[in-house]
C-alpha cells in the first residue's frame, strides 16, 4: 500500500547501497558504530520554560550529531531503513515512561498500552511521501511486543485546524499555534486506556502538550510523553 516514492527509497536503500547518516562509511544507513547512539537509556526530558499541561517526557538523546542526521534521513530523504533503529529507540523511551507510571501507581502494570503519534498535516505527508512519525510508532509497537509488553498503535489524532511551520517560531508562539489544533478523528474514542504520546522530537514541548491534551480529551489516559530525542533549552537568564 505504499507509493511508489516509498519503494522506490527502499529499492534504492536495500540495493543499491549508500553510505551510514553518522560516519558517511560505505554500508547500511546506520552502522553498528553510530548505532551505539540510538541505543542509551532513557532519562526525564524537560524544556524550561515547559508549556502548560506537558506530562512528563522521556528522552534517549539529544537531539544533535548521529541521532539528528538519522531523523532528518529517515523524514526528508525516506531512508526507510532507518525505522527499524529509531522505532527501537523510541520503545526505550517508553519504557522509560511506563516504568514511572508503574513507580508512582498502586495498581501496577497499565496492561495494554496505546502508543498515540502527534499527528501531521495531510500536506506534509503528502509532500514527503509516506508518514515518518506513523513508520517509527508501528515499529516502536513491534519492538515493544518482542519484549512482552502489549502495546497497540492507534493514530487516532489529526491537525483539526490550519497551523503555520514551527520552524523559527519562539516557544511562546509554537504554544499559540497548536493551541486547540489537534483533534481526535470522527467516531475515535480512547475511553480508559492506558496511553504514551509518542514523537520523534521534542523542542518546546508545544506539540507534546497539545497531543496530550488532545488525547485526554478523547478520554485517553495519558500517562506520559516518549520521543526519540531533545534538543537542549534553558531559560534565558533574567
Amino acid at each position: 500500500m505504499g507509493s511508489s516514492r516509498e519503494l522506490m527509497a527502499a529499492s534504492v536503500d536495500l540495493f543499491l547501497g549508500g553510505a551510514c547518516v553518522g560516519c558517511r562509511r560505505p554500508g547500511p544507513a546506520l552502522c553498528l558504530c553510530c548505532s551505539s547512539s540510538l541505543d542509551r537509556l532513557p532519562s526525564e526530558a524537560r524544556p524550561s520554560p515547559a508549556p502548560p499541561g506537558l506530562p512528563v517526557v522521556f528522552a534517549v538523546a539529544e537531539y544533535d550529531a548521529v541521532v539528528k542526521a538519522a531523523l532528518v534521513a529517515h523524514k526528508e530523504e525516506a531512508r526507510l531503513s532507518l525505522a527499524r533503529p529509531l522505532g527501537r529507540t523510541l520503545a526505550l523511551s517508553v519504557f522509560g515512561v511506563l516504568s514511572r507510571s508503574r513507580s508512582r501507581s498502586a495498581a501496577g502494570s497499565p496492561g495494554v498500552v496505546t502508543l498515540v503519534p502527534a499527528p501531521s498535516t495531510r500536506r506534509t505527508v503528502r509532500e514527503r511521501g509516506h508518514d515518518p512519525l506513523l513508520r517509527i510508532t508501528r515499529e516502536c509497537g513491534r519492538a515493544l511486543r518482542k519484549s512482552g509488553v502489549a502495546a497497540v498503535v492507534d493514530p487516532v489524532l489529526r491537525v483539526d485546524r490550519p497551523v503555520v511551520d514551527q520552524a523559527g517560531l519562539t516557544a511562546v508562539e509554537r504554544a499559540a499555534n497548536l493551541a486547540g489544533a489537534f483533534a481526535a478523528r470522527p467516531r475515535r474514542r480512547l475511553d480508559g486506556r492506558c496511553v504514551v504520546v509518542v514523537d520523534d522530537i521534542c523542542t518546546t514541548g508545544a506539540t507534546a502538550a497539545e497531543a496530550a491534551r488532545a488525547t485526554a480529551a478523547a478520554g485517553g489516559n495519558v500517562l506520559g510523553v516518549a520521543v526519540i530525542a531533545a534538543t537542549t533549552r534553558r531559560r534565558p537568564p533574567a
